[in-house]
């Protein structure tokens, strides 16, 4: 007898089972920062701090009592969060600057802003991320890997002197264990224009964070600047707001029952940005504000190098 209902119906109790099963085998909400360290008098930076990780690592700080500087692409949405953190934690030293990571332009301008009129810089949080449909920056590379690295690798180089004149300067590099899924960066291709794919070319960009980490700590091993990066883990936050409208309904449920809330996934960022138990550790990855073993080729020297060198010449830094 046919039973044209059964599929569905199938459909539907497969998806409740498997529901139920990740709502009881939700992972905890992973490590906790316990850091009691102060911020006063220290000035932090945190792209892509109007929502999710960011603003929630911007929130710790300012309740810390440092200078927290949001920074961002928008204007209207940048103002909101920093006068909702500041009524939330009652310091009045939150503000926002406009950054757009798509616009080298923009970058430069930022940085000799921070560079002129900000007394000192202590902490940098790499944490602005997206996942988009190819598309081009404003000075023609490709988004996602224009935006997740080359603009962070700009912004992060432009202000390097400022944070040497800090005492324990710290970089924290908001990388994904995404890293994984992806062996190798293609130098021939690395504007994606092959073949492209949303999720690889996130994990590329994902696994030049790591890259840019491990060169970041060699080359400021003598400054005093610890360069970490970690995974924050599967978190709710508008990263995939540009993934296809049907694929994102499927997965909403799913991803209530299993992914941390910003607040949680921001706690390794936060431990690493303030905590003294990393002190004389850098180049590290963390997750769960622990350090973790990298996987074998996030490990490659060589490559790290050349993708210093690929970043120099695409952004057009000009190292003295």
């Amino acid at each position: 007898m046919d039973a044209p209902w059964l599929a569905p119906a199938a459909v539907v109790g497969v998806i409740a089972c498997i529901g139920l099963v990740c709502l009881l085998a939700r992972p905890c909400a992973g490590g906790v920062c316990r850091s009691r360290a102060r911020l006063d008098n220290k000035t932090a930076i945190i792209t892509g701090a109007n929502t999710g990780i960011g603003k929630e690592t911007a929130a710790d700080f300012a309740r810390r009592g440092g200078r927290v500087i949001l920074a961002c692409r928008s204007k209207a949405k940048g103002e909101i969060a920093a006068e909702e953190i500041r009524h939330a934690t009652g310091n009045d030293n939150v503000v926002f600057k406009c950054l757009n990571l798509a616009s080298f332009q923009s970058i430069r301008s930022f940085a000799e802003d921070i560079n002129k009129n900000e007394k000192s810089l202590d902490i940098l949080v790499n944490n602005a991320g997206l996942v988009v449909e190819r598309q081009l920056t404003e000075d023609g590379l490709e988004m996602i890997m224009g935006v997740n690295h080359f603009g962070h690798f700009l912004l992060t180089n432009l202000l390097l002197n400022k944070m040497k004149e800090s005492k324990n300067a710290r970089i924290v590099v908001v990388a994904s264990y995404g890293y994984s899924f992806v062996r190798s960066l293609d130098f021939d291709d690395i504007q994606n224009e092959k073949n492209f794919s949303a999720f690889n070319v996130y994990c590329q960009s994902k696994l030049a964070n790591v890259y840019f980490t491990r060169e970041l700590a060699k080359r400021l091993e003598s400054d005093g600047i610890l360069v970490n990066c970690l995974h924050p883990g599967g978190v709710m936050t508008d990263i995939w707001r540009d993934m296809n409208k049907c694929l994102k309904a499927f997965a909403y449920p799913f991803a209530l029952m299993l992914f941390k809330t910003p607040k949680e996934g921001a706690q390794t960022t936060i431990h690493l940005a303030v905590s003294e138990d990393i002190d004389g550790l850098s180049g590290h990855y963390f997750e769960d504000c622990r350090p973790v073993k990298m996987k074998p080729h996030a490990l490659d020297d060589e490559a790290a190098k050349r993708l210093w060198d690929v970043s120099e010449e695409l952004t057009g830094l000009s190292v003295h």
